[in-house]
């Protein structure tokens, strides 16, 4: 067992324990490398908007979080902290990439039906657990993992901003369903089934199979009921966002 523990080297690193996770930051030159350019470039090269400049700042700082500071390495540990990591992509990165480049994301072919569709399947398929643990072991494929599942959920969330009332509703009626459904899988499921978690979360106190059943608790639960506010702030903006102001009486 101690071999096949030694299997899993993450992109982050090995799974830490408790007492080594605030030292576990992740220095790939060519990441930090990447980031440096793209804010240098943007710095220099884009032009002045309030708007445009904080969402780049909060994307550089969500990169920061999810793959340089010591969360990254928790995710290799904890699934719930992998489930979190994959939320932010799809809740906070995803809208900041909007908002940078919306025009362009619209441009990408398809309906917004076909977008849910793509969006939930991409997340769907990278926690069926064979395709998981090979993002997990291999880091082109744990890249690929983070490239799809933020730009499916970026052209998702481009094209519902543009979309009538009725429709986006609806979208993201069936993506907080679909979502709670994966969450509600892995909450119930019987035994643990994500291979490298199986022997990293005694440190935390946790069983494979506790640790999986909070991450599916928070995926059914934070995670649709973003779903759930966003409708229902669209329809209360259309309901009474434009009536007239009451008259002072």
């Amino acid at each position: 067992m101690a071999g096949r523990a030694q299997f899993w080297l993450t992109y982050c690193g090995s799974a830490p324990e408790p007492a080594e996770l605030a030292a576990r930051w992740n220095w790939d030159p060519w990441l930090l490398a990447a980031i440096a350019v793209a804010s240098a470039t943007h710095v220099l090269l884009a032009p002045r908007d309030r708007t445009r400049d904080a969402a780049f700042a909060g994307l550089v700082l969500a990169m920061l979080v999810l793959f340089v500071s010591p969360f990254c390495s928790l995710g290799a540990a904890l699934f719930t902290a992998r489930v979190v990591h994959h939320l932010v992509l799809v809740f906070v990165l995803a809208p900041l990439l909007v908002v940078l480049w919306g025009e362009a994301l619209l441009r990408v072919r398809g309906s917004l039906a076909v977008w849910t569709a793509v969006q939930a399947l991409v997340f769907w398929a990278w926690h069926v657990p064979t395709l998981y643990a090979a993002a997990l072991s291999h880091d082109g494929l744990f890249w690929t993992m983070q490239l799809s599942i933020a730009l499916s959920s970026a052209v998702w969330w481009a094209k519902l901003a543009r979309a009538p009332v009725a429709g986006s509703v609806a979208a993201l009626l069936a993506a907080m369903v679909l979502m709670g459904l994966l969450g509600a899988l892995l909450t119930f499921a019987p035994h643990a089934i994500y291979e490298p978690h199986l022997l990293t979360t005694r440190p935390w106190g946790l069983s494979a199979l506790e640790d999986q059943q909070i991450g599916g608790v928070v995926m059914w639960a934070p995670g649709s009921l973003v779903y759930l506010v966003a409708a229902m702030a669209i329809l209360f903006r259309r309901l009474f966002g434009n009536q007239p102001a009451e008259p002072v009486r």
